[in-house]
């Protein structure tokens, strides 16, 4: 069973929402690709969480746990169902200083966005890869990750602009 580190910025596009990070709306094709992956997920594979609960935590800020209204919350329902077969749930350890032990340094040097290093470090220590939808930061360190042999899937493509909804009134 494939395994996968989900960052917050799927669930919330599968839900045709925008991320946090950026108030466009994502694409409909972009919202195509996170529902498929979710449901595949919902269905086959397994996602990976650390123990102590701060990807769940930010997942509860965004999503909704009674799994309505869109495939996004169906998933963070999934989570807080947290069945065997399909998430599993690890130790993510932490410096004196807060800093996860298993973030790469490559990421560190960077300054790479500290409320992804989670799913950084996540994917450093299992070996397992991180999937991305609309959140630049993964883009942008892409070097610093591949230094740190950290493979990120990401599922809207690599092309920025192709990630949001045009803005016909803008003729774009």
């Amino acid at each position: 069973m494939t395994e996968w580190i989900v960052d917050t910025n799927v669930p919330i596009v599968a839900n045709g929402k925008a991320d946090a990070g950026d108030n466009r709306p994502p694409s409909l094709a972009c919202r195509q690709a996170a529902v498929a992956f979710l449901l595949q997920i919902a269905t086959n594979e397994k996602v990976v969480l650390d123990q102590e609960g701060a990807i769940q935590a930010e997942y509860r800020t965004h999503l909704q746990p009674s799994g309505q209204p869109g495939v996004g919350d169906r998933f963070y329902q999934i989570v807080l169902q947290s069945s065997p077969d399909r998430v599993r749930r690890v130790n993510l350890p932490k410096n004196s200083d807060g800093e996860y032990k298993t973030l790469p340094k490559p990421l560190q040097a960077v300054n790479f966005d500290p409320s992804d290093r989670k799913f950084a470090a996540l994917a450093a220590q299992e070996n397992i890869p991180v999937v991305n939808a609309t959140d630049s930061d993964w883009l942008n360190a892409a070097e610093a990750l591949k230094d740190s042999d950290i493979v990120v899937n990401n599922l809207c493509g690599c092309n920025i602009e192709e990630w949001f909804t045009k803005n016909l009134q803008d003729g774009q």
